[in-house]
């Protein structure tokens, strides 16, 4: 039976690291919707083209564009034993898209697996994230900081860091997240698929977490 996973968290709770643990462990796709747009950017396709055009007039891109991408890309023959879907759905008309495109298929969400992290904890792991412009190296101030504070130990370049991870921002995602995601924490909780996953745990615990739990669903 095709497993279809749905990996849901505030930005700085561990998604992209888990996925790829889940990914490999089930032997199904990471379907990242991040990943998904940059190429369709890339080759230009006519997704793709629709996209920029709203990306470039700075609004956000519909979801039916949205969705159409992701199902293109579920249809693809690697996912056909499933696939763990990353970054997608992130509002509930996107979710009931979701679920029609997947009953179509003979399918459904088996599992939605919602990362917890709280504000104040996501704040820290973000804010205090830097990295190198020359080398590329990432530092954190508190895990895993550089010699000399906010400089490379490779090559003495003075750090940066992106305005994506600047503590004003980053409470901002905290809040987009909240406002548009949450509600797909109750919607998929009524569908009796939800599981949370305490998401302060060591990466490794967390992990284990995991897959103890998609072990006894497949």
């Amino acid at each position: 039976m095709a497993h279809f996973i749905v990996l849901l968290g505030p930005p700085g709770a561990g998604k992209g690291t888990q996925a790829k643990a889940i990914s490999e462990a089930l032997q199904i796709p990471h379907v990242s919707s991040g990943d998904i747009f940059r190429e369709h950017l890339s080759k230009q396709t006519e997704l793709g083209k629709l996209a920029d055009g709203y990306i470039k007039c700075g609004q956000l891109v519909p979801d039916d564009v949205t969705i159409r991408m992701i199902g293109d890309r579920l249809k693809q023959p690697d996912c056909v034993n499933g696939a763990l879907l990353d970054g997608f759905p992130r509002t509930l008309p996107q979710a009931e898209a979701l679920d029609d495109f997947l009953a179509k298929m003979g399918a459904s969400v088996n599992t939605v697996i919602s990362l917890e992290v709280p504000a104040e904890v996501l704040v820290e792991r973000l804010s205090g994230r830097w990295s190198c412009p020359t080398c590329g190296r990432v530092y954190h101030e508190k895990y895993n900081p550089p010699q000399q504070a906010r400089i490379c130990d490779n090559d003495g370049t003075p750090l940066i860091q992106r305005p994506d991870d600047q503590a004003e921002t980053v409470r901002q995602r905290i809040e987009v997240y909240r406002s548009q995601t949450e509600p797909l924490i109750e919607y998929y909780r009524q569908k009796g698929v939800l599981v949370r996953v305490d998401g302060t745990q060591s990466i490794e615990a967390v992990k284990q977490e995991i897959l103890t739990v998609l072990a006894g669903v497949q």
